[in-house]
């Protein structure tokens, strides 16, 4: 420890000895003395600032101040060396003096930057070794100067130093999430950003596992888009190691989760940059460049662009050859794609879409899973274009397959595929041949009313066919349970769909006493003094069939 303070101390003198030569000898140069009058007021402001530095407490324990030091002691040995070749006019070629003039400036800009920031940070006036050596059980004080201490090292230091400070820093976020926060807090977030476009390869690389962290938290990511992150997350994409591309790509995927930030991605090229590692990234890259791209495809404006950027194929190819999360992302992408536009769902469909999404049905065991590629077969289904293809490709078996044993969440997905499926007499036909209407049954008396409604209004098209309406009544709960729904204790199931199915089985006389021994007259007069759409003419059927049979029954009785 002793070698290390006396070390510094040395280069500190020796820096402000050469400092009183450097500037001696620039008011003497004889050539290129415009370059000279630009360097000699930089010069002049070192001695202050070296000064400053001499008085702090443990200027002598950080290390970071002695790279800093060593390099303001180098560039005054140069600065002394070309003085003196102005001076003697031993310079040599004109170009290459100049040129060397100009590296000087730079290089005293950047020493006066990093002195007076060093100064400014207050770090140098606590004890930086007893700061550093943060533990789970250190405490928020000595963390957050631990933090400024590392910000230092980030700013000031060179790339080994960058790194290790880097180290710190992801260890730091990764022990606590309010570790995150505190590294946001001290304004972390401008230096990591500014260090994504790094020349060092190494450092892009850590600075962008730094970022990751922050764009995952959802207190920080706002930082991380008002500082400028995304476009150097993307430039990342484009040329960046796999590691860099890897992290750049989860960040982006983190950002995007909100349609403002996802636009951002967008203009800044993300999305042709995203589509590119979902076909050439590694696994983990390609599964985050999915998870991007599947919350772009949320934002309506910007599936046309993802189509026109060729996305289709390649998030098709990756529902097929991915990760599971890969995939998952990827079918969900192609669930957003296909959520509003016929083109966009006959492009899917056109490109393959199928098959893969139903391989990756068949094995997703995963509930979410489920749900993800079962949303994105009923959009696909809500095209009328798609029935024939997604019939063919052997969907219905694996939609009543749902119907059957899934969660109710995904059950109410596959009752929703249905009501687009029967859009022909056809299609209704094969579905309950299929099996479909026990399932859509016993489904009118799910917990959540978005199943209950899905399955009373696929059950009102597939009623529409002779045979499946036999079926329906061969079920021993069905008119039941169109009937409950009536119940305006149930204001969450839109009532036309009940009276729907309920008006096409009125048809039946005995369906109609079945109907109204299940009480449905008294829910009707309810909903018709409500003035729903349906109640009162169900209603008018229902009784009239009623009086049409008692005087029937009146007429034929024997005098």
């Amino acid at each position: 420890m002793k070698n290390n303070v006396v070390t510094a101390e040395k280069l500190l003198r020796q820096a402000q000895h050469l400092l009183t030569i450097v500037a001696s000898q620039a008011s003497l140069v004889k050539a290129f003395l415009g370059k000279w009058m630009i360097i000699t007021p930089r010069l002049l402001k070192l001695p202050a600032l070296l000064n400053e530095m001499a008085r702090l407490r443990y200027l002598s324990d950080n290390t970071v101040c002695k790279e800093l030091l060593q390099g303001i002691v180098m560039t005054l040995e140069e600065a002394q060396v070309l003085a003196k070749k102005c001076t003697e006019l031993s310079y040599g070629g004109k170009l290459q003096m100049k040129s060397n003039l100009d590296s000087l400036v730079g290089k005293l800009d950047f020493h006066l930057h990093d002195c007076q920031l060093m100064i400014k940070s207050g770090i140098m006036r606590e004890n930086p070794l007893a700061i550093c050596r943060v533990t789970p059980e250190s405490t928020r004080e000595a963390i957050r100067w631990a933090i400024r201490d590392l910000l230092s090292h980030l700013q000031i230091g060179g790339t080994e130093c960058k790194q290790r400070a880097l180290d710190s820093m992801i260890r730091i976020m990764a022990e606590d999430d309010k570790n995150i926060l505190m590294v946001a807090g001290q304004g972390a977030v401008t230096v990591l950003v500014q260090l994504l476009d790094a020349s060092q390869p190494s450092v892009r690389e850590k600075a962008a596992a730094a970022i990751c962290k922050l764009a995952s938290n959802d207190s920080c990511e706002h930082q991380v888009v008002t500082e400028g992150g995304i476009a150097p997350l993307v430039r990342l994409l484009e040329s960046g190691s796999s590691f860099a591309q890897e992290k750049a790509a989860a960040s982006l995927q983190a950002l995007s989760a909100g349609s403002e930030n996802a636009c951002a991605v967008a203009a800044h090229g993300g999305i042709p940059a995203l589509v590119e590692i979902c076909q050439l990234g590694t696994p983990g890259a390609q599964a985050a460049a999915a998870g991007a791209l599947r919350n772009l495809a949320a934002v309506q404006e910007l599936r046309t662009i993802m189509v026109e950027d060729g996305a289709i194929s390649i998030i098709i190819n990756l529902v097929s050859s991915g990760t599971p999360m890969a995939q998952e992302n990827a079918a969900a992408a192609l669930q957003n794609l296909a959520v509003s536009d016929d083109m966009v769902r006959w492009c899917i469909v056109k490109e393959g879409g199928i098959q893969p999404l139903l391989r990756f049905l068949d094995n997703a065991i995963d509930p979410r899973r489920q749900e993800v590629c079962m949303g994105a077969l009923r959009n696909l289904a809500a095209c009328s274009a798609n029935t024939e293809a997604l019939i063919s490709a052997g969907f219905l078996p694996r939609l009543i397959g749902v119907l059957q044993s899934g969660v109710v969440t995904v059950q109410q997905i596959a009752a929703a595929s249905v009501c687009y499926m029967a859009s022909s007499s056809e299609t209704r036909r094969l579905l309950g041949i299929a099996g479909s209407i026990p399932p859509l049954v016993k489904l009118l008396g799910a917990k959540t009313c978005t199943a209950q409604e899905y399955a009373a209004q696929a059950l009102a098209s597939l009623l529409l066919v002779e045979d499946n309406r036999k079926l329906f009544m061969s079920e021993e709960w069905s008119v039941t349970g169109l009937v409950l729904l009536l119940d305006t204790r149930f204001p969450g199931v839109a009532k036309q769909f009940p009276i729907a199915a309920l008006h096409i089985l009125a048809s039946n006389a005995k369906c109609r006493k079945q109907i109204m021994a299940a009480g449905a007259c008294y829910h009707l007069r309810v909903l018709a003094d409500m003035e729903i759409t349906g109640a009162k003419r169900l209603l008018d059927r229902l009784v009239t069939g009623k009086l049409r049979t008692l005087i029937t029954r009146t007429w034929g009785r024997p005098a």
